[in-house]
């Protein structure tokens, strides 16, 4: 399967110099541009934004993108290696769980008066994403113990093979617990809580939809346009951003317990692509770190105020030019107009002034 190697080795530099750019712009957007979303949304998906770039670095970038570039990567050597697990596992806990916190404050925000008031506040959305990052990171210290660095035999382009360091997965009873409880605390707790508060919320919007009728939901609407946008938008965006989560996470999520279960053997070869597990695990794999740079394009799809602004950003440099012509053109009118002014004005003036002297003298 060197095509499906090869396929990789092509894909994992792509994501990186599309998705980390692209996260950036997007974080920009999100909290520097007029994208109509809420205060607690721009906080939650600014913080996701970030922490997906933070992942595309440690994990797409070092791990799996100039591995194959450099044959001796510092990162295979001590203590790199228990520090970039360690950073790599507090990114993927990080981003799971502040969809998670997005998805109960939304939840709460629609289902309670008092939620909502006391919920949306910048600074208490700022806390609790600092919070999420800081616990993801404190749990994340028990995987600095799950690698070992080893030396093995490497083959160079010209044929030579050299002895190298590698930052491998070592088996044990510690290694595969605490992979098994990263492993729910990461991925199967998030996608359920994801999933149920989700569901609440969709139940929540039908059963209040039932309790009007529809002229009644139109002048709601129509009255409360201004202080509900927001949380309609955010919600929107909430039920976009948890679907793709759940979607990319779900295949990795399954494949993983199925290697960690049916093929958990010594004997077992992870790196031989006959077998249809180690494709479709690796498949899994590319989905998930697909879900760190796509940001960008779920808000484009379903923002129609983030395309605004993004299309007022794109077209800044044509706007300001046609400011600029219509500056010179207005100042140019109102010097014509003064000049007119000026002209036509100056022979009544030195009329009056020469009959002031007349009138004194006779005075």
């Amino acid at each position: 399967m060197d095509v499906f190697i090869t396929i990789q080795k092509a894909y994992y530099p792509l994501l990186c110099a599309l998705g980390i750019p692209a996260n950036l712009f997007t974080f920009y957007m999100v909290c520097f541009r007029k994208c109509g979303m809420s205060v607690t949304a721009i906080v939650y998906l600014g913080s996701l934004t970030i922490i997906d770039t933070f992942y595309v670095l440690w994990v797409i970038l070092l791990d799996l993108t100039l591995t194959f570039l450099q044959q001796k990567p510092f990162w295979h050597s001590h203590p790199w290696c228990s520090i970039l697990t360690f950073l790599q596992f507090g990114s993927l806990y990080s981003s799971s769980w502040i969809v998670v916190a997005f998805t109960i404050e939304r939840y709460l925000v629609l289902s309670s008066t008092y939620a909502s008031r006391w919920r949306q506040t910048h600074t208490t959305a700022v806390l609790t994403c600092v919070t999420i990052v800081l616990l993801s990171h404190l749990a994340s210290i028990p995987m600095c113990w799950i690698n070992a660095v080893v030396s093995i035999n490497i083959t160079m382009p010209d044929g030579v093979n050299i002895s190298g360091p590698r930052c491998l997965y070592m088996e044990g009873p510690y290694s595969t617990t605490v992979v098994w409880v990263t492993t729910f605390l990461s991925s199967g707790l998030p996608i359920f809580l994801v999933v149920l508060f989700n569901s609440l919320i969709v139940s929540h919007v039908v059963q209040a939809h039932r309790l009007f009728t529809k002229e009644e939901l139109r002048a709601m609407k129509v009255s409360g346009r201004n202080s509900a946008g927001g949380v309609q938008r955010s919600v929107l965006l909430l039920g976009t951003v948890s679907a793709a989560f759940v979607a990319f996470s779900m295949p990795r999520f399954v494949t993983y317990c199925v290697l960690r279960t049916v093929y958990n053997r010594e004997d077992f070869n992870r790196n031989d692509y006959g077998l249809p597990i180690n494709v479709a695990s690796d498949l899994a794999n590319m989905l998930q770190n697909l879900s760190s740079t796509t940001n960008f394009l779920l808000y484009c799809v379903v923002s129609r105020q983030f395309r605004h602004e993004l299309v007022h950003l794109l077209s800044c440099g044509s706007q300001i030019r046609q400011v600029g012509s219509a500056f010179t053109q207005s100042t140019m009118k109102v010097f014509s107009v003064a000049d007119h002014r000026s002209t036509t004005s100056r022979d009544p003036v030195n009329i009056v002034l020469t009959k002031l002297p007349k009138q004194t003298e006779f005075g």
